[in-house]
Protein backbone atom coordinates (compact mmCIF):
# COMPACT_ATOMS: atom_id res chain seq x y z
CA UNK A 1 0.00 0.00 0.00
CA UNK A 2 2.70 2.67 0.20
CA UNK A 3 3.83 2.20 -3.30
CA UNK A 4 3.97 4.78 -5.87
CA UNK A 5 1.33 5.25 -8.09
CA UNK A 6 0.36 7.33 -11.24
CA UNK A 7 -1.34 10.45 -9.65
CA UNK A 8 -1.49 8.77 -6.54
CA UNK A 9 -4.34 6.99 -7.46
CA UNK A 10 -3.54 3.11 -5.93
CA UNK A 11 -5.16 1.51 -8.40
CA UNK A 12 -4.75 -2.09 -6.74
CA UNK A 13 -6.59 -4.88 -4.84
CA UNK A 14 -4.91 -7.24 -3.08
CA UNK A 15 -7.07 -10.74 -2.18
CA UNK A 16 -5.71 -13.06 0.15
CA UNK A 17 -7.31 -16.53 0.24
CA UNK A 18 -6.81 -18.81 3.22
CA UNK A 19 -9.74 -21.03 2.96
CA UNK A 20 -8.75 -24.40 1.63
CA UNK A 21 -12.38 -23.88 -0.22
CA UNK A 22 -11.65 -21.32 -2.37
CA UNK A 23 -8.08 -22.21 -2.87
CA UNK A 24 -8.92 -25.45 -4.18
CA UNK A 25 -11.90 -23.59 -6.69
CA UNK A 26 -8.84 -21.39 -7.74
CA UNK A 27 -6.86 -24.32 -8.45
CA UNK A 28 -8.94 -26.09 -10.43
CA UNK A 29 -9.83 -23.11 -12.77
CA UNK A 30 -5.94 -22.22 -12.86
CA UNK A 31 -5.04 -26.27 -14.32
CA UNK A 32 -8.58 -26.23 -16.18
CA UNK A 33 -6.90 -23.22 -18.48
CA UNK A 34 -3.30 -24.05 -17.84
CA UNK A 35 -3.57 -27.11 -19.45
CA UNK A 36 -4.97 -25.80 -23.01
CA UNK A 37 -2.35 -23.21 -22.54
CA UNK A 38 0.51 -25.83 -22.66
CA UNK A 39 -1.39 -27.83 -25.26
CA UNK A 40 -2.59 -25.18 -27.87
CA UNK A 41 -1.76 -21.54 -27.12
CA UNK A 42 1.55 -21.11 -25.77
CA UNK A 43 3.31 -22.74 -28.62
CA UNK A 44 6.15 -25.36 -28.65
CA UNK A 45 9.47 -22.99 -28.55
CA UNK A 46 7.52 -21.24 -25.05
CA UNK A 47 6.76 -25.05 -23.87
CA UNK A 48 10.25 -25.96 -24.69
CA UNK A 49 11.72 -23.09 -22.92
CA UNK A 50 9.76 -24.05 -19.85
CA UNK A 51 11.14 -27.60 -19.18
CA UNK A 52 13.90 -26.54 -17.53
CA UNK A 53 12.19 -25.18 -15.12
CA UNK A 54 9.91 -28.31 -14.57
CA UNK A 55 6.41 -26.77 -15.27
CA UNK A 56 3.75 -27.42 -16.22
CA UNK A 57 -0.54 -27.23 -16.03
CA UNK A 58 -0.48 -29.25 -12.58
CA UNK A 59 -0.14 -26.70 -9.49
CA UNK A 60 -1.01 -28.80 -6.56
CA UNK A 61 0.96 -26.05 -4.74
CA UNK A 62 -2.47 -23.74 -4.96
CA UNK A 63 -3.93 -26.37 -2.53
CA UNK A 64 -1.12 -26.53 -0.34
CA UNK A 65 0.37 -23.07 0.10
CA UNK A 66 -0.77 -21.42 2.98
CA UNK A 67 -1.84 -18.06 1.56
CA UNK A 68 -2.61 -16.93 -2.62
CA UNK A 69 -2.24 -13.93 -2.97
CA UNK A 70 -4.54 -12.40 -6.14
CA UNK A 71 -3.11 -9.26 -7.04
CA UNK A 72 -5.70 -7.38 -9.36
CA UNK A 73 -5.28 -3.65 -11.25
CA UNK A 74 -7.90 -1.73 -11.12
CA UNK A 75 -8.53 -0.29 -14.77
CA UNK A 76 -10.48 2.40 -13.20
CA UNK A 77 -12.00 3.88 -10.08
CA UNK A 78 -15.59 5.05 -9.19
CA UNK A 79 -16.49 8.07 -7.67
CA UNK A 80 -18.93 8.60 -5.21
CA UNK A 81 -21.42 10.35 -7.64
CA UNK A 82 -20.65 6.85 -9.98
CA UNK A 83 -18.78 8.06 -12.72
CA UNK A 84 -15.33 6.62 -13.69
CA UNK A 85 -12.08 7.52 -12.25
CA UNK A 86 -9.07 7.52 -13.84
CA UNK A 87 -6.01 5.20 -12.94
CA UNK A 88 -3.23 6.72 -14.61
CA UNK A 89 -0.24 3.98 -15.40
CA UNK A 90 -2.34 1.35 -13.82
CA UNK A 91 -0.19 -1.71 -14.72
CA UNK A 92 2.99 -0.23 -14.31
CA UNK A 93 1.92 1.08 -10.99
CA UNK A 94 0.56 -2.49 -9.65
CA UNK A 95 3.48 -4.07 -11.50
CA UNK A 96 5.78 -1.73 -8.90
CA UNK A 97 3.57 -2.17 -5.76
CA UNK A 98 3.93 -6.15 -6.83
CA UNK A 99 8.07 -6.27 -6.71
CA UNK A 100 7.81 -4.03 -3.27
CA UNK A 101 5.37 -6.97 -1.63
CA UNK A 102 7.97 -9.55 -3.37
CA UNK A 103 10.83 -8.19 -1.55
CA UNK A 104 8.54 -7.70 1.80
CA UNK A 105 7.59 -11.14 1.60
CA UNK A 106 11.65 -11.93 0.69
CA UNK A 107 12.54 -10.10 3.84
CA UNK A 108 10.03 -11.83 5.67
CA UNK A 109 11.82 -15.53 5.33
CA UNK A 110 8.57 -16.27 3.16
CA UNK A 111 8.46 -17.90 -0.10
CA UNK A 112 6.51 -17.06 -3.24
CA UNK A 113 6.83 -18.23 -6.63
CA UNK A 114 5.65 -15.53 -9.41
CA UNK A 115 2.20 -16.49 -11.51
CA UNK A 116 0.49 -15.57 -14.31
CA UNK A 117 -2.22 -17.59 -15.06
CA UNK A 118 -3.04 -16.84 -18.74
CA UNK A 119 -7.12 -17.03 -19.20
CA UNK A 120 -8.20 -17.16 -15.61
CA UNK A 121 -8.65 -13.56 -14.69
CA UNK A 122 -12.25 -13.10 -15.20
CA UNK A 123 -13.53 -16.74 -13.51
CA UNK A 124 -10.87 -15.66 -10.68
CA UNK A 125 -12.62 -12.40 -10.84
CA UNK A 126 -15.94 -13.67 -10.74
CA UNK A 127 -15.04 -16.60 -7.93
CA UNK A 128 -13.96 -13.82 -5.22
CA UNK A 129 -16.33 -11.22 -6.29
CA UNK A 130 -14.44 -8.73 -7.18
CA UNK A 131 -16.13 -5.72 -9.31
CA UNK A 132 -15.62 -5.44 -13.33
CA UNK A 133 -13.44 -3.06 -13.05
CA UNK A 134 -10.23 -5.05 -11.82
CA UNK A 135 -8.57 -6.94 -14.02
CA UNK A 136 -6.09 -10.01 -12.78
CA UNK A 137 -2.27 -9.49 -12.86
CA UNK A 138 -0.43 -11.75 -10.62
CA UNK A 139 -1.12 -14.61 -8.35
CA UNK A 140 1.04 -15.46 -5.66
CA UNK A 141 1.19 -18.41 -3.69
CA UNK A 142 2.90 -17.49 -0.09
CA UNK A 143 4.73 -19.68 2.50
CA UNK A 144 7.32 -21.91 3.60
CA UNK A 145 8.98 -24.28 1.70
CA UNK A 146 8.74 -27.75 2.71
CA UNK A 147 12.04 -29.28 3.86
CA UNK A 148 12.20 -31.42 0.96
CA UNK A 149 11.59 -28.57 -1.42
CA UNK A 150 13.55 -28.12 -4.79
CA UNK A 151 14.52 -24.98 -6.90
CA UNK A 152 15.88 -25.45 -10.11
CA UNK A 153 19.83 -24.19 -10.01
CA UNK A 154 19.21 -20.94 -12.07
CA UNK A 155 22.33 -18.28 -12.61
CA UNK A 156 21.33 -15.12 -13.26
CA UNK A 157 22.78 -12.65 -16.09
CA UNK A 158 26.42 -10.59 -14.93
CA UNK A 159 25.68 -6.94 -14.11
CA UNK A 160 27.23 -5.49 -17.02
CA UNK A 161 24.55 -7.53 -19.31
CA UNK A 162 21.78 -5.60 -17.18
CA UNK A 163 23.12 -1.83 -16.54
CA UNK A 164 24.73 0.44 -18.54
CA UNK A 165 26.42 2.96 -16.46
CA UNK A 166 27.05 6.63 -18.49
Amino acid sequence: GTSPSGAHTEPWTFVVVQDPYLKHKIREIVEEEEEINYKKRMGDRWVNDLKRLRTNWIKEYLDTAPYLILIFKQVYGQLPNGKKKTHYYNEISVSIACGILLAALQNAGLYTVTSTPLNCGPQLRVLLHRPANEKLLLLLPVGYPKKDATVPALSRKPLEDIMVVM
